[in-house]
């Protein structure tokens, strides 16, 4: 299994089940979620004035405390992230404005990203519905049956350098500032509104630290969110027992406890990705705060069958590229190399549904 997620009981009961379960973690309290936003945005409010008085010490003193700003980033998109899905709070419009404000700082208009992430939940393991809001994923068959330039691409966006280094900037810094074609006029708003936030928030920052040091403090603080980010939804979803079904038997709790991984962190990694190590729990109920995301996990023994990913044997899951149909997990290309290459079927619509990169 090389230490990934799995499920060695009987099939999970139906979601209804799960309801009663998971009800009495769904509540959002006010002071809990105040708490966060305190611990949360004022170490990195201070990161910040730290970054402003190193400039006048040394770079080798400011380019840490950036990157140490850029891990508390990514506790800042966590409480974003549940204001998407009007968790953090039990007031929409209050989840509303902070979740603007923290998409200002994370570089991520709201209601937009809040429109794609829900997408993501309703098919996260569907093969037939993949595309939005994940990681370009291909089965073995396609990728046999792929042109040798979609081969190209397809190993290009899967190399660790451009799915961890390039593409976090290139998504937040500039991706993120156009609306998808099939958006709303309300997300498409959400875009350009949170363009211009961003580029008031940023232009007083150029002001203040100068332009050349703002972009490049900036950057490294994107780097290192962008990074952390990305590989943390990569783990919670690319493992080698990873749930991948065809739509018609595709079914939402399974997905949730079986295409969902468990990723254990130590406390302060933990606490710095505010829990979304317990990513099957937040897939089986994203009404769900982050702060009772722990405590959910630990209230039923299911929960604890989830056989949990490591910092250590995460490090694995980087290999495994492919879905395997047959073998039903993920598979990396030595898999695929002495296969034989089968003509691109365009008779054979059902195998090459719905991918997008």
């Amino acid at each position: 299994m090389n230490g990934t997620a799995s499920i060695s009981t009987p099939p999970a009961p139906g979601l209804a089940d799960w309801k009663v379960i998971v009800a009495e973690f769904q509540e959002p309290s006010t002071a809990r979620a105040t708490w966060q936003v305190i611990n949360t945005l004022g170490p990195y409010a201070l990161c910040w004035y730290l970054v402003y008085r190193s400039l006048e010490v040394s770079w080798w003193l400011t380019l840490p405390l950036a990157a140490l700003a850029g891990l508390l980033l990514v506790r800042v998109f966590i409480i974003f992230h549940d204001c998407g899905h009007g968790s953090f709070y039990k007031s929409r419009l209050v989840n509303d404005i902070a979740g603007f404000l923290t998409g200002i700082l994370t570089f991520t208009p709201y209601y937009h990203w809040r429109w794609e992430h829900s997408l993501h939940h309703a098919t996260t393991g569907d093969l037939d519905r993949r595309g939005v809001g994940d990681i370009w994923t291909m089965t073995v068959q396609e990728y046999l049956e792929s042109s040798r330039w979609r081969r190209f691409a397809y190993r290009l966006a899967r190399n660790p350098i451009v799915l961890f280094v390039i593409a976090p900037v290139f998504l937040f810094v500039f991706r993120q500032r156009f609306a998808s074609a099939n958006a709303n006029p309300r997300e498409r708003h959400s875009v350009w509104l949170m363009n211009l936030a961003i580029a008031a928030f940023a232009g007083s920052l150029c002001f203040i630290l100068g332009w050349k040091e703002y972009l490049l403090i900036q950057l490294v603080v994107t780097m290192v969110a962008g990074a952390s980010g990305i590989w943390m939804f990569y783990v919670q979803h690319q493992f080698e027992d990873a749930y991948w079904e065809r739509r018609e038997d595709w079914n939402y709790t399974d997905a949730a406890l079986k295409g969902s991984s468990f990723y254990k962190l130590p406390r302060v990694l933990q606490w710095l990705s505010g829990n979304i190590g317990f990513h099957h729990i937040h897939h089986l109920s994203s009404r769900i705060p982050n702060y009772n995301l722990e405590r959910c996990h630990n209230s039923h023994p299911i929960f604890q069958q989830v056989k949990p990913i490591t910092l250590r044997s995460s490090l694995k899951s980087i290999n495994v590229r492919l879905w395997d149909e047959e073998g039903r997990k993920l598979v990396g290309f030595r898999h695929v190399k002495h296969l034989p290459r089968t003509p691109k079927a365009a008779e054979k619509p059902s195998a090459t549904r719905n991918i997008n990169n």
